[in-house]
């Protein structure tokens, strides 16, 4: 047991150096790349405030890569101490001096998961609602709540906020929806309500709708308007809606399934939800998966040479592990494989694959 904790603790150290130079290689790389973003006549304040909340995003996302290296700084560096050597001489098997960071790893995927991720969500929401105040636009354009679907549209001068019960998968055709129109002085000016309505070029067309003018009308209900068809010009695009939804890495883990449930309700496709789900619970898998590739091609004393090649080795190995994985996820995005295919299966099986490769080479 001692001697797993020391390999834990070595391992939570190499972590630590890698992560603290990936840091220091990142931070001033995104700082030049929010400076580029929002110009020079900002000042060196906002483009730090983007880059610290840009920071822990782009970190979550290299947190498999971090593991990989940190395994391989710590096999290297108990290699060429020869203290691989006295642990293979204790009797301990390969496999046994990888349970140690291999469980290690599973356990910082937990926390990232746990803990980390409600933390990225914030600054990354944080970061998109900054980054739209410095470049002066909207910040929001669509909200799932339990009252349905909204959405916004317009202009400094006019502002229309439109309500739906219901909508299609993209949010272009709505169904029991209300469009409210405030003036410059944030005063109501009209209202329209309508049994369907379908985003068009430039304009919303709305079926069986009611016109209420609200603003100098002494009694709006007697001033309503029916039409069978009615034009509401629009300034949002099909694109917009789409990408207004916020990514799923937005959402804290915790309130994913309740937002997937509200997405239903509306009636969008929560398919890219739900696989970011299940892949955000099968990162620590995807972590142990990375220690063990790693430890196959540096469980071995450095007199036998080609150290260099098997690195390169194990993080080609790794970068594909990764690619398999995110390619796998815009398979499941798409709805070409199952949800728990995509997420559970590419570590599972790369656990399984280097499994058998630390036993062959390892133990015979």
């Amino acid at each position: 047991m001692i001697l797993h904790f020391y390999i834990a603790r070595r391992f939570l150290r190499a972590f630590g150096i890698v992560l603290a130079v990936f840091i220091a290689i990142i931070l001033p790389i995104d700082l030049a790349d929010q400076l580029r973003n929002i110009g020079p006549d900002q000042g060196f304040g906002p483009v730090l405030e983007l880059g610290l909340l840009n920071l822990p995003g782009t970190l979550y996302q290299l947190i498999p890569l971090l593991v990989l290296l940190a395994t391989l700084l710590m096999f290297l560096g108990l290699a060429r101490s020869s203290e691989l050597v006295v642990v293979r001489a204790a009797g301990r098997s390969a496999l046994r001096s990888a349970a140690a960071p291999m469980a290690t790893a599973f356990l910082i995927g937990v926390l990232a998961v746990s803990v980390l991720n409600p933390v990225v969500a914030a600054t990354e929401r944080r970061f998109d609602i900054t980054m739209a105040r410095y470049l002066g636009t909207e910040e929001r354009t669509v909200s799932i709540s339990a009252e349905g679907l909204w959405l916004r549209q317009g202009t400094a001068e006019a502002q229309t906020v439109i309500r739906a019960a219901a909508s299609n998968s993209d949010g272009t055709h709505l169904f029991g929806v209300s469009f409210f129109t405030f003036g410059p002085d944030s005063e109501m000016v009209q209202r329209f309500a309508a049994r369907e309505a379908e985003l068009g070029d430039g304009a919303w067309i709305l079926t069986d709708a009611i016109r209420w003018p609200i603003q100098g009308a002494p009694n709006p209900q007697m001033a309503a308007t029916r039409f069978d068809t009615l034009t509401v010009a629009s300034t949002l695009t099909r694109e917009q809606i789409r990408d207004s939804f916020g990514r799923p890495e937005t959402v804290p883990i915790y309130d994913l399934p309740g937002f997937i449930r509200q997405l239903d309700a509306a009636g969008f496709a929560a398919l890219q939800h739900r696989v970011w789900l299940q892949m955000e619970l099968s990162a620590p898998l995807s972590f142990a998966a990375m220690v063990l590739i790693a430890a196959g091609f540096t469980m071995r004393h450095t007199r036998f040479g080609r150290t260099g090649v098997m690195v390169l080795t194990a993080i080609l190995l790794g970068f594909a592990m990764f690619f398999i994985r995110s390619f796998a996820q815009v398979l499941g995005e798409s709805g070409q494989l199952p949800v728990l295919v995509v997420a559970w299966m590419p570590p599972v099986a790369a656990i399984l694959l280097a499994l058998g490769f630390l036993l062959h080479v390892e133990d015979g």
